[in-house]
């Protein structure tokens, strides 16, 4: 199915039975509701998202381009891995996975002219975010923003400037900086290098933490093909003989582990290494991690070269490549874009360390974690956005002294909404889509009003709940929105409530009648 073209994937789709619509939930009477459209719920088979898609999408474009590669992908084969930092909610590991749902409704809406629907006012919305937001699941402390994309303005508040511990939300400001600082077409490079008069070879880290040694790279820089363009090389040279490997990830500075330790959520952080340095097959999600992922790196590229005939003498050792040693071979990653898609998607704590440092390095700042703390408040303080009481501790979220605000979040989000940041808007693409993608792939059931709808980045620490993303209205608004809770108990009935909180944002025209 997935080398099939569009047309003749829909033209095998099966007829399918629509199940009935549940009635909308209860609003106030001061509150216009609308019945809901069928395209918000989940269809009956694994392939209706897709034809659902092509069907009501008539225009592509950086807007919709991750929802519509999501789609495309899952249509054919459901993913049903968790985040990095949030595991596997749902069925057991032998069950069949659940019918793709449709997102049509967000794509319509990012693409939609500014002002074409009704937008809510604060009192319709306080009518019905306000019973959510005082749930005794949500703890001790809870802040909310929602944000009127089309306008920037700010229609609904509850301690909204008050900087909280962020989680994995901290990834959307991660994101924003990397992509302000290089741009979605930046590429990490990584190389290996000769040095002049010499049998040494350095494998040269670029910080790219999808670098795989995969048969399949599947659009990652490829360590196979790095090794075989560096045989090849060397050949020509005539220097295949009595090699001495080394590798270089002088690119990062300061410490490389973070400060919650040993995890299995995070790598070292290191310029160099391959698959995340992950000690299983598993392409995201939790894993146990080497506790040297330069050198294995290196250990497997020298397995690589002597696969392609090169004769490498003991074992690889660090060393930083001089400047003028000559470059043998490249492979580069997928663009920035990608990466800050996959980031958001799956929570991956390793790229979301990897691209605050190269946010650093453009900034004029060490490669580090105190370097990547200014150069990530640096380029949010460019685009303008409200930055009172932050702190940008790591780039994954993982360190509890991160502090942003709901404020801060919705900001975000609207400015990747901007026409005038066209660069940020794979923040927009790259979150997670609920009943969908990632980490929020089994959160929503095919009966919520908010699946498909809803696309927010998640983020979960003992005792802290964030939501922030975007939603369609029942009106076709597009609002952004940031709910935090802090001291909550029970992690699963405090996304329950933040889903719902979210969900009821899909259900509202939430105006005055």
């Amino acid at each position: 199915m997935p080398e099939l073209k569009v047309r003749q994937q829909i033209r095998q789709l099966p007829k399918l039975k629509l199940p009935k619509l549940p009635k909308p939930s209860r609003l106030p009477r001061s509150v216009r509701l609308h019945k809901l459209k069928t395209w918000q719920y989940t269809a009956g088979a694994a392939t209706v998202g897709l034809a659902l898609a092509v069907g009501t999408v008539t225009a592509a474009g950086p807007w919709d381009s991750g929802q519509r590669t999501a789609e495309r992908d899952l249509a054919a084969s459901r993913d049903r891995d968790g985040g990095a930092d949030h595991g596997r909610a749902g069925a057991p590991a032998d069950a069949e996975p659940a019918p793709a749902p449709s997102a049509p409704g967000v794509l319509a809406a990012l693409g939609a002219p500014a002002g074409s629907a009704p937008a809510p006012t604060g009192q319709a919305l306080a009518d019905v975010l306000d019973p959510l937001l005082r749930d005794p699941s949500l703890g001790a402390r809870r802040t909310a923003s929602v944000v009127d994309v089309a306008t920037g303005k700010q229609v609904y508040a509850a301690g909204a400037g008050d900087a909280v511990t962020p989680a994995s939300t901290t990834k959307i400001a991660t994101a924003a900086a990397a992509l302000k600082a290089l741009g979605p077409d930046h590429r990490l490079v990584t190389k290996a290098v000769a040095e002049p008069d010499s049998k040494e070879v350095a494998l040269v880290g670029a910080g790219d933490p999808t670098l795989t040694a995969r048969k399949d790279a599947n659009g990652d820089a490829s360590l196979r093909a790095l090794a075989a363009d560096t045989a090849k090389a060397l050949k020509e040279r005539g220097t295949e003989d009595g090699i001495r490997l080394t590798y270089d990830t002088s690119l990062y500075s300061g410490p490389d582990l973070h400060p919650i330790g040993r995890d299995e959520n995070l790598a070292p952080v290191s310029a160099l290494m391959a698959d995340e340095a992950r000690l299983d097959d598993s392409r995201h999600g939790t894993a146990w991690r080497s506790t040297d992922p330069a050198g294995d790196a290196a250990r497997k590229f020298a397995d690589l070269l002597r696969d392609q005939g090169v004769k490498i003498e003991g074992e690889p050792g660090p060393t930083k490549a001089g400047d003028h040693a000559d470059t043998l071979a490249k492979t580069e990653s997928a663009p920035l874009s990608a990466l800050v898609e996959r980031m958001l998607t799956h929570s991956d704590n390793d790229i979301a360390e990897a691209l605050a440092r190269q946010a650093a390095l453009a900034s004029g700042e060490p490669a580090s974690f105190d370097g990547a703390e200014r150069a990530v408040a640096a380029q949010l303080k460019k685009l303008q956005l409200p930055l009172s009481g932050t702190r940008f501790a790591d780039g994954s979220g993982l360190n509890r002294a991160d502090r942003l605000t709901a404020e801060l979040l919705t900001a975000l989000l609207a400015r990747a909404a901007d026409p005038a940041h066209p660069e940020l808007r794979p923040i927009l693409t790259g979150l997670p889509i609920a009943g969908f993608t990632g980490t929020l792939q089994n959160r929503y059931p095919s009966s919520s009003p908010g699946t498909g709808l809803v696309r927010a980045k998640t983020g979960t620490l003992t005792g802290v709940n964030t939501l922030a993303g975007t939603v369609v209205d029942a009106d076709g608004r597009l609002l952004a929105f940031a709910f935090t809770a802090m001291d909550t108990t029970n992690r699963y009935t405090a996304q329950a409530t933040l889903d719902r909180m979210a969900s009821t944002l899909a259900n509202c025209g939430c105006r005055e009648t």
